[in-house]
């Protein structure tokens, strides 16, 4: 069950796991398996507290790698039963420590799992010390993977440059993005590639580069190419996802997409001419196809 308010979480004694969860890596993961696992030995709910949006997207302005939608998605196949998403906005960063701590009375915590790095209250003033004035605390130390911590920014980084494969590495699954497919100008159409275009939130991160992906929807699943960038080749500014299907035939129109970025097949260019483009849309096609086996 989903809640956005403390007041609106069931009563009784749970575990309690804290923090922003932005893209439920193996790191979250790491702390998650073992909060589920002492839930169920005190036979007690785990609840996820966790932030919407993740606060270094609302205090930084960075992109985040999970919607709401996509973290719900993420938490509840590994197991979690409930999940507090409160709004994180300038009221709550301006909370006083004492605010959270009474937060989790409220919802009754007997445990509370946080990563070592966790820090609440206005000006980050509190930590895991502080908790422990409400309940028994878990402090996970953080997971380390090729010799560095498993960490939300790491993975941002990564994506950045369009390293989707290191950051599937982090993530335990593919990078996902989803939206719903909107008109565009019909040019890959024109070029004898259609493609699917497709309206994300303007702070989902997206790597850049073409891809070759995953796309499902009500329309089935099918292996495809993605393109995100800004279209060089035809003067483009604004940053665009664009996804042609292998082997589809129809209209996708209003269809929400969701795509796994599988493999970078390289960097968005700009192109002399339209014939020139349409040759390397081939390339990339061709390379999709062989990376699938088809």
């Amino acid at each position: 069950m989903l809640f956005s308010e403390v007041a609106d979480v069931p009563k009784g004694a749970k575990v309690v796991a804290v923090g922003s969860f932005d893209g439920v890596h193996l790191g979250h993961q790491h702390l998650l398996h073992q909060a589920l696992a002492e839930a169920k030995s005190l036979h007690q709910p785990l609840l996820v507290y966790t932030f919407d949006p993740p606060t270094k997207v609302f205090t930084r302005g960075e992109g985040f790698l999970m919607d709401l939608t996509e973290k719900v998605e993420a938490l509840r196949a590994l197991g979690v039963e409930l999940i507090l998403a409160v709004a994180f906005n300038e009221a709550f960063a301006q909370r006083e420590a004492g605010e959270f701590l009474e937060d989790l009375r409220r919802l009754g915590a007997s445990r509370i799992y946080v990563g070592e790095d966790f820090r609440f209250g206005r000006g980050r003033s509190g930590g895991p010390e502080d908790l422990a004035q409400v309940a028994p605390v878990r402090t996970v130390p953080l997971l380390t993977l090729g010799g560095e911590p498993v960490k939300s920014s790491r993975i941002r980084a990564l994506l950045q440059e369009g390293r989707v494969e290191e950051a599937r590495h982090l993530l335990g699954r593919p990078y996902g993005a989803y939206g719903v497919v909107v008109e565009g100008d019909k040019l890959g159409r024109k070029l004898g590639f259609p493609t699917a275009n497709l309206a994300v939130h303007p702070q989902k991160i997206l790597p850049p580069g073409v891809f070759a992906v995953e796309a499902q929807g009500s329309f089935g699943r099918y292996k495809g190419v993605a393109n995100v960038g800004t279209r060089p080749t035809v003067n483009g500014m604004e940053r665009r996802l664009e996804v042609h299907l292998l082997g589809f035939a129809g209209e996708l129109y209003g269809e929400e997409m969701r795509l796994s970025f599988l493999k970078r097949l390289r960097e968005e260019k700009r192109f002399d001419s339209l014939e020139e483009l349409k040759a390397q849309i081939a390339k990339d096609v061709a390379s999709a196809r062989a990376y699938f086996g088809l």
